[in-house]
């Protein structure tokens, strides 16, 4: 395998504590050594200087579409758009055609992610059979198999009872499980966020009280089973302190929001000088919230409350949003800027960087226990990590859908200026993405 030498970076691990101008080497697969003034023969360098070297980043939930759905995107091309925005560990979620609700899914699974993707990719299992809310998955076969969560996604299980054996059965196995917390009686058919902008475009809104709700019944299941606990991105201020008072008491639970929802608001629906009022792209199932739910969020990532940033990465054929805003899909795709977006808060002073990268990194990584499966996922710890992401901070430009890797074109921030820029991606020892201005 090739020597590496990063050198001259602002290398910065939580996992570790971290925060240091050092070089970095890897060889034979791994991160060798972290300090001043290293040199290697015959290594391949690349020059950090005004970067920051971070443990690879990890996406606790993505959409990659394959199989069923590859107008869409597919495993190749949603891998590639994690690898370019700095992703190297990326969790499927099972909304596929078939979806992963037995070992023969999870394996055919598997084979498509061995020849195809880009970027390490771990596979969540479904909590129900076909995802329906009927019946419980082989969930032993999944764990067996490799999954290392169970989900059903965006379809919330709204029996009690069988959310209690759910959550039995995977912590009997050492599985979270993670959810999407709505209470369907109260969003209903609701497209954006109840509130000011959808009375004033006359669409039917999400209440916050149904994602509140079926986070208090969770909770109190997760404290009756003491089982895992995992609320997919979260979007509320009222939720978020529910789940930060069940901390409080010891609870196992943790909770991802997505770059979407601390960037934006439900203002985005409605457009602005520079882009179209009922803007599908900015449709997202949970919604885009107020400025003061997004203002908690932010708090919540600076002070630890949200273990993880996960981008809740959704790739539609571009005809598919181009629809009444009723019709369109929920859906953004993120991969390729969610990190610029989370360093552009960072400059603008909303969120504390180490905080961020400690979402990005190591908080997802303990989320799902993924490092007592794969040692290195999350760290730069010597003779354990594999995966690198160097970024510059400061560098600004405009995204460009037109440019994505991603087949998914649907992002509300085409032509937002963000800041910060993935420069270079170390996969399993490997450099596999390098821009010319790294010099590798």
């Amino acid at each position: 395998m090739t020597t590496l030498l990063i050198r001259g970076g602002r290398v910065i691990d939580p996992s570790t504590g971290l925060d240091a101008q050092a070089d970095l080497l890897v060889a034979d697969g791994a991160v060798r050594e972290i300090g001043e003034g290293l040199s290697a023969d015959s290594a391949a360098v690349v020059d950090a200087t005004s970067c920051v070297v971070v443990p690879g980043l990890v996406d606790l939930h993505a959409h990659l579409r394959e199989p069923g759905f590859e107008q869409k995107g597919t495993i190749a091309t949603e891998t590639e758009a994690a690898l370019r925005g700095g992703f190297t560990t990326v969790c499927a979620m099972p909304n596929t055609e078939p979806p992963p609700d037995s070992a023969p899914a999870v394996e055919s699974l598997l084979e498509r992610v061995s020849r195809d993707a880009r970027v390490r990719v771990l596979p969540v299992g479904c909590t129900t059979a076909g995802r329906a809310g009927k019946r419980l998955a082989e969930i032993g076969e999944l764990a067996t198999a490799g999954c290392v969560a169970i989900s059903d996604d965006g379809s919330p299980i709204a029996d009690g009872g069988l959310m209690r054996s759910a959550l039995t059965l995977a912590g009997a196995l050492g599985l979270a499980l993670a959810e999407h917390c709505d209470d369907p009686a109260l969003s209903r058919a609701g497209v954006m966020h109840e509130g000011a902008v959808s009375e004033r475009l006359g669409l039917r809104g999400q209440p916050a009280a149904a994602e509140d709700a079926a986070i208090a019944r969770n909770l109190a299941l997760c404290e009756l089973t003491g089982s895992r606990l995992h609320v997919m991105h979260l979007t509320t201020a009222g939720g978020l302190d529910l789940v930060k008072r069940a901390k409080e008491r010891g609870l196992p639970v943790t909770c991802e929001v997505t770059p979407s929802h601390l960037f934006l608001t439900d203002r985005a629906v409605a457009g602005n000088s520079e882009g179209p009022a009922y803007d599908t792209n900015a449709k997202i199932n949970p919604p885009l919230r107020t400025e003061a739910d997004r203002r908690a969020l932010l708090a919540g990532v600076n002070d630890g409350t949200i273990d993880a940033i996960a981008t809740d990465h959704a790739p539609h054929a571009p005809a598919e949003k181009l629809q009444e805003f009723d019709a369109a899909p929920f859906g953004i795709s993120c991969a390729e800027t969610a990190l610029a977006s989370v360093l552009t808060l960072v400059a603008r002073g909303e969120l504390e960087l180490a905080a961020a990268i400690r979402a990005l990194t190591e908080g997802p990584s303990r989320a799902f226990a993924l490092a007592d499966r794969l040692p290195g996922i999350g760290t730069l710890a010597i003779d354990v990590a594999s995966d690198i992401t160097v970024f510059d901070p400061l560098e600004t430009w405009t995204v460009d859908p037109a440019h994505f890797a991603s087949k998914g074109r649907n992002t509300p921030l085409e032509g937002t200026e963000l800041t910060g820029r993935v420069r270079a991606i170390v996969v399993a020892g490997e450099l596999r993405h390098a821009t010319e201005a790294v010099g590798a």
